[in-house]
């Protein structure tokens, strides 16, 4: 039953856009109370969305998953499709050492120099020694070297000036977050960053 927890089925919205992964048990129950369609695929040219009435009466192939019932084998889903919500959420990222080095795209922020992971550092504009926070508005990644050299004192009284004001990251499309991480071929016909 444990692959009944795993977030393996990739969600699209009634445009087909890929908005979100949840587990087998949640894509079911979807199908089952008529919120989603299972999608049939068997090919990127041939996608047949079914109800579950249908979808409870598909051949199991040799590769496929499935969960035992008293009513016999039921397929599970590797993509279902929402009945009724169009929309494509947004999100921001989570704060990480990697979203900073992805915003501020792996430059110093105080010299404008490219940087490799090694030479990279996060700095805190308002050192955290006077309050300042670990956040999108108070760090940046800098250069090794001018981080010792700020050391625990502001950019001002450093010698330093930001090039540009940390600031979060936009909102992106949910679907740039999902990720193929399970491998499931299918997914790759409705992701486009892998």
């Amino acid at each position: 039953m444990d692959h009944l927890r795993k977030e393996n089925v990739l969600v699209l919205n009634r445009n087909w856009q890929a908005i979100h992964v949840k587990n087998p048990a949640e894509a079911i129950s979807m199908m089952y109370s008529d919120s989603a369609t299972g999608l049939d695929i068997r090919g990127e040219d041939n996608m047949l969305p079914l109800k579950w009435e249908d979808w409870r009466k598909l051949e199991i192939g040799e590769n496929d998953d499935f969960i035992q019932t008293v009513n016999g084998n039921i397929k599970i889903p590797k993509v279902i499709v929402l009945c009724t919500y169009d929309k494509v959420p947004r999100k921001r990222p989570k704060f990480s050492t990697r979203a900073l080095w992805e915003r501020d795209n792996g430059t110093c922020q105080y010299t404008g120099r490219q940087l490799t992971i090694g030479e990279a550092n996060v700095d805190h504009v308002i050192p955290r020694s006077r309050g300042g926070r670990t956040d999108w508005t108070n760090c940046v990644i800098t250069h090794k070297d001018v981080n010792s050299k700020k050391a625990d004192r502001t950019p001002q009284e450093a010698g330093l000036r930001l090039i540009r004001q940390p600031l979060p990251p936009k909102d992106l499309p949910s679907t740039f977050y999902i990720r193929n991480k399970h491998n499931v071929e299918e997914w790759n016909i409705f992701l486009t960053y892998n």
